[in-house]
């Protein structure tokens, strides 16, 4: 018994050294993230959301357009920004397509700075059209 006793202070005194961390040196203390960290963040995070208040009635969370009645009554037919015509078109249209509206889009060359405009456009061709590269002018 004696024995036995003896043992489990050895290895409990064991366990305190093995699990004592203030002897690491590369300790952080919890301030910095751990370099298994895999939190990628989202480079559209912002015009994500501009898409969502501004284009997403129309053009769906998901880009497909398709037929929709707004708020208002009004029935459109809406592009597709995922085939198509969407494909097809250089950048230079859809930014003039996004300024001035037209066939039932209205214009948001006043609601959407230029800046704004280019990462919508970015983000239309990588979210909805795989990063496809867009045709030259």
């Amino acid at each position: 018994m004696k024995l036995f006793a003896i043992f489990v202070m050895v290895a409990a005194a064991l366990l305190l050294v093995a699990c004592d961390k203030t002897s690491t040196p590369n300790s952080n203390n919890g301030n910095a993230a751990s370099p298994n960290s895999s939190a990628t963040p989202d480079a559209f995070a912002t015009t994500r959301a501009l898409f969502d208040k501004d284009c997403k009635e129309c053009h769906g969370a998901d880009g497909t357009g398709g037929r929709v009645k707004l708020s208002d009554g009004t029935r459109l037919k809406v592009p597709s920004l995922r085939e198509g015509h969407a494909l097809r078109h250089p950048d230079s249209d859809f930014v003039k397509q996004i300024e001035k509206g037209g066939d039932g889009m209205p214009a948001f060359k006043d609601k959407m700075s230029s800046q704004q405009i280019t990462e919508m456009i970015k983000f239309i061709r990588q979210e909805f059209q795989g990063g496809k590269t867009p045709p030259a002018k």
